[in-house]
Parts: C-alpha cells; sequence; structure tokens
C-alpha cells in the first residue's frame, strides 16, 4: 500500500513543465510550413501602393459591419457577387486590414498567374486554383438530352468519341455560351460508351434545356410546359460541347487547410468565376469542401465563416462607389463534420452551401434581371422623404429591403402597378436625358436659369482648351485601350461559364 501511495504521488512543477513543453512542441509540429506564406511587410506595402490607385478609380468605398470580424483566429471569408476578377480582390483585402485589422489569402485562377498579376499574387500571398473551364477543348460531334423529362441526367451524342480520347469521369461538360450569356457546365458521373454519357446532377435553365433539346416551350426556371411532349424538338440535330479533363485541387486544399490551421484568414468568390447579373449565380462545392475538410483535419481550430456583400454603384464607371458589407460570423455545426467524415459528404456540402447562401443573400442586392433592379433603385431614390443625400451603406440596406419586398409581394396588384409607373417614370427621364436628382433644378426661376447656363458655358470652354493638349496626345492611346479592352472582354466572355 506504502509502494502504491509513493507511486500515485501528485507530479511536482518539473512534470507539468514537460507536459508543457510537449504540448508546444505537438503544436509546432501541427502547424507546417505553408506552400504559399504570406510576408506581412510585402502584403501591407503592396496594398499600400495598389490602394492608392483603387482611390483614384473609385469616389467612395465604404465598409459596413467590419466590427463583426473576429480580431484573431481563422476564418473563411465569402464574398460576393463576383463582378471583376481583380478589382473585387484588392478592394476585400484592403478593406479588410484598413478596418478590420486583418490580412486575408484570396483564391486566384491558375491561368491569371502570370507577369504582373502572378507577381502581384505573389505579394499576397494568393493560392492559384485551376479551373476546369481553363482547360475545356471542343468536342466531337454533337449532344442532344433524348429523355428530358424522364432522365435529365442522360446526354447522347452524335459524332462523339466520350471515353476515347475525349472525356473522363470527374470531368466536366460545357454548354456553348449564346446571346451575352455564357453556358452552364456539370460534372460527368458515368462514361456509359462512345456516344452516351450520364451527369452527376441535370441541367437546369432555359438556356441549358433549349440547347440540349432544341424545344421553346420552356419557363425562365427552364421547366417545360408542353409535358405531353416527351423528347427532343422535331428534327433537332444536337448542340457543340467543350470537354476538359478532372482537375486535381489536393494542392489547393492543402494551402487553404495550413493557412487556417495557423490561425490565419482565406478569402473565396463561391460563385467560380466574375459576371454582370443582378443576382448571386449558383455556389460552388469548394467553399464546402475547405471549410468541413479544415474542420475533420482541425476540429478545434476554431473556423468561422463571415459573408461579404461586394455592392457597385456602376462597377464599370469611372469615380463610381462601392459598400462592402460584412455579415454576422457563424459556425459550422459538428453535425455536418461528423456527416463530413461518415460518408455523407454529398449531404454535408448542400446543407452548408444552403447556408452560404442564405448568409450571402443577407448582405448582397439581388434581383431578377436588371430592368428591375432598375425600379427597385429608383424607387429608393424618390422614397427618400428628407430630400438629403443618404449615407451609402443605407442606400444598400432600402435597397436591399426593396428588393425582398418585391420579390414577395410582386403579384400583387398594387406593387404591379407601382411597378409599372416607376418604369414610365425611368423611360421619361431617358427620353428628357435627365437624371432623377435633376428635377428640383427644373423649377428655378428663368434668371437663374440663363445665369447657370452663361456660367457654366464660359466655365466649359475654358476648360476644354486646357484640356486640348492632353487630349490630342493621349488620345491614341484612349482608342488603343478601347479597343483591346473590348476584345479582351469578348474574350472572356465567350470562355467564361460564370458570367
Amino acid at each position: 500500500m506504502a509502494s502504491q501511495a509513493a507511486t500515485e504521488t501528485p507530479a511536482g512543477p518539473n512534470s507539468s513543465r514537460d507536459e508543457r513543453s510537449k504540448q508546444k512542441k505537438e503544436q509546432k509540429k501541427e502547424q507546417k510550413k505553408e506552400l504559399y506564406p504570406m510576408v506581412n511587410w510585402k502584403y501591407d506595402i503592396f496594398l499600400h501602393i495598389m490602394g492608392n490607385v483603387a482611390d483614384l478609380f473609385f469616389r467612395e468605398v465604404v465598409s459596413r459591419g467590419s466590427w463583426k470580424v473576429p480580431q484573431s483566429g481563422p476564418i473563411l471569408f465569402v464574398a460576393g457577387p463576383h463582378a471583376n476578377q481583380f478589382v473585387d480582390g484588392l478592394v476585400l483585402q484592403r478593406t479588410l486590414r484598413k478596418e478590420a485589422g486583418r490580412r486575408v489569402s484570396l483564391l486566384i485562377a491558375q491561368k491569371s498567374v502570370h507577369g504582373f498579376i502572378g507577381w502581384a499574387s505573389r505579394q499576397v500571398s494568393s493560392v492559384p486554383v485551376g479551373r476546369a473551364q481553363d482547360a475545356a477543348k471542343p468536342g466531337s460531334g454533337t449532344i442532344y438530352m433524348p429523355d428530358p423529362l424522364g432522365d435529365p441526367t442522360l446526354i447522347r451524342g452524335v459524332g462523339t468519341k466520350f471515353g476515347v480520347g475525349e472525356g473522363e469521369v470527374q470531368g466536366m461538360l460545357f454548354l456553348p455560351s449564346a446571346a451575352g450569356v455564357s453556358g452552364e457546365s456539370m460534372n460527368i458521373e458515368k462514361i456509359l460508351g462512345p456516344e452516351e454519357i450520364r451527369l452527376k446532377r441535370p441541367f437546369k435553365g432555359r438556356l441549358a434545356m433549349q440547347q440540349l433539346t432544341g424545344r421553346d416551350d420552356l419557363d425562365d426556371d427552364g421547366r417545360f410546359t408542353n409535358k405531353s411532349l416527351r423528347g427532343l424538338a422535331p428534327g433537332f440535330q444536337g448542340t457543340k460541347y467543350k470537354l476538359a479533363p478532372h482537375t486535381d485541387q489536393t494542392s489547393v486544399y492543402e494551402a487553404v487547410f495550413d493557412r487556417l490551421r495557423n490561425g490565419g484568414c482565406v478569402g473565396i468568390f463561391p460563385e467560380g468565376g466574375s459576371h454582370d447579373r443582378t443576382e448571386l449565380l449558383p455556389l460552388k462545392a469548394g467553399v464546402a469542401i475547405m471549410a468541413l475538410g479544415a474542420l475533420a483535419e482541425s476540429p478545434r481550430c476554431g473556423l468561422k465563416i463571415v459573408p461579404v456583400g461586394m455592392n457597385y454603384f456602376h462597377a464599370h464607371k469611372f469615380r463610381s462607389r462601392a459598400v462592402v458589407e460584412f455579415g454576422t460570423p457563424f459556425e459550422i455545426p459538428p453535425r455536418l463534420v461528423d456527416m463530413y467524415q461518415n460518408n455523407q459528404r454529398r449531404e454535408a456540402i448542400g446543407q452548408l452551401l444552403d447556408t452560404v447562401h442564405q448568409a450571402l443573400s443577407a448582405v448582397t442586392v439581388s434581383a431578377p434581371d436588371y430592368d428591375t433592379l432598375m425600379t427597385i433603385q429608383a424607387a429608393r431614390r424618390l422614397y427618400n422623404p428628407t430630400g438629403k443625400k443618404l449615407p451609402l451603406p443605407l442606400v444598400v440596406e432600402l435597397n436591399r429591403r426593396l428588393s425582398k419586398g418585391y420579390e414577395r409581394y410582386k403579384d400583387d396588384e398594387r406593387i404591379t402597378s407601382l411597378s409599372r409607373s416607376v418604369k414610365e417614370y425611368n423611360a421619361r427621364l431617358r427620353y428628357l436625358n435627365l437624371k432623377d436628382h435633376q428635377l428640383q433644378y427644373a423649377k428655378l426661376n428663368i434668371f437663374v436659369v440663363l445665369a447657370l447656363l452663361l456660367y457654366r458655358s464660359a466655365k466649359l470652354i475654358l476648360l476644354f482648351f486646357c484640356a486640348l493638349p492632353g487630349l490630342i496626345l493621349f488620345s491614341p492611346v484612349f482608342v488603343a485601350t478601347k479597343i483591346i479592352s473590348r476584345e479582351k472582354a469578348k474574350t472572356a466572355l465567350a470562355g467564361s461559364t460564370g458570367k
């Protein structure tokens, strides 16, 4: 008994010191060397320089809710809508560093990592991502959907070579762009033969279903209105397509896991590509895989997800304005991590994507189309009861609330009538070449109007002659850059699957 008591005596200070040293060693082992390490002073200097460029382009960039961003611990920032692949990243990184004191590594397309962009991405520790659409090549023959109502995942071809040098399981099938809208894409689940494959999920949307069936009896969501017709449109010959091999993203996930495990921040635009639509695109699964995978490897890392809304006012115009809104951080329920680890990955990923989409929707302004967005913005300007200029964050909040209200009550007769009246109001303004904030000047005294006309005409003539030498010298540069930018935009739109 005495010997047993002797063995059970409490450990001294030396043993507790040894345990602490062991824990520190284990933590050091866990903190592996990152694939794309961040050098703080390079990051800060680069952002300072490029931030001045952003200040020249944007008249105003306002952050909203930056106090919600945690000051420590790993964070996955999910941002959208993704209007511009370079500007969005710069605005997000600069806002986070300036307003929240956090540095963030962004995911960037592998095809962009060359020249100045490649050098710049290394200064801010960006993680290059190989995208399937960047490796897509035209496939042989044409494809169609033989049974769109009964078996929408089955795709057949005419003159195709699936599995014979073209296409592979887990690869991607891309439909062509049309009328300025890029085509849809889907993963290949199984190759049934040289002229038959099965997709993981069916295509959705009017354009995709029209391309694969040749039918016009489709609503805006891609659903067929004529249920009696089971197959294709008479005489339909199929559509062209592109195929891309499976892209191994192991190194990307390792880089993300390392950064999050070490308490850093990672930013991603989960829509998968830049676009100019007025609503969020379907989110890619990568953001959910990164979050769930990081927690599966390090359950106690304390990962949080922060939604970020990139709200622009005339994003492509010089001296435009932007609001970067940060939503409430949230943690992933342990239940989803358990599902991810126990052969229920698809269900866990799907549920997390739904949560992320809802969080993003709360910090962005979405509308079904451009006309509706213009109507909502006009209604917001008319609603302003004070006649004063509203703060930019309040403008975004009003737009969001009006958008949600319109979506909920758009079939109400009163809302329909109001929408029609606002559209007529916008049309009259366009006809008169006026902005609605200029209407107040129409009530000025005739002598005041004439005085303003003379003053501004003289000022315009003076400034014109002052600017004329520079205009002549730089006009070739302006013309050349305009032509090149249009050609680049056409090329990017033709090769994009997100626009």
